[in-house]
């Protein structure tokens, strides 16, 4: 169990990293950093004796946390970009319809369940509150129609911490 990455080093979050309580000044499950944000390995520990951590400092949201190596990729890795994440909240920005009828109604809200599509142009599947009476309101949409939900949209104004 060796570190990969070492003091300095520049890095990639692949992965929205979540509080998941140990972050003070911010609630349980709430968004500390979003996938793709770029930081510098500050340090590296050990946890529970089988799992490398690092300390990263994420400069430009002014946070620093720990994350797993399966979070974090170095800078010559490829990257692909893409807006949403399973669970986050978007709004269909056009009326979506299947066999001639409209099933998902433009503003509606939705949440990520998966990515549908690796490639471009990029889809998710996104559940939809119901509508129609549908029993099932997830649907197969296209990035272009789709767009973060502003309370979703804004990180926490949160301060740095030290693991």
């Amino acid at each position: 169990m060796e570190a990969i990455f070492d003091f300095g080093d520049q890095v990639r979050v692949i992965k929205n990293i979540r509080n998941d309580g140990t972050f003070m000044g911010s609630t349980r499950g709430a968004l500390l950093i979003r996938r793709g944000n770029l930081g510098y390995i500050k340090g590296v520990g050990k946890f529970l004796q089988d799992q490398v951590i690092y300390e990263v400092d994420f400069i430009d949201q002014g946070v620093t946390v720990g994350c797993r190596e399966s979070e974090l990729i170095d800078l010559t890795t490829p990257w692909i970009d893409r807006l949403f994440e399973r669970g986050d909240r978007v709004t269909v920005q056009q009326s979506l319809s299947s066999c001639g009828k409209i099933v998902v109604t433009r503003g509606a809200s939705g949440q990520v369940l998966g990515i549908e599509s690796k490639k471009a142009p990029l889809s998710y599947r996104i559940l939809f509150e119901q509508q129609n009476g549908l029993d099932n309101n997830s649907w197969i949409v296209p990035e272009s129609a789709l767009k973060i939900e502003q309370a979703a949209a804004s990180l926490l104004s949160v301060g740095r911490k030290s693991c």
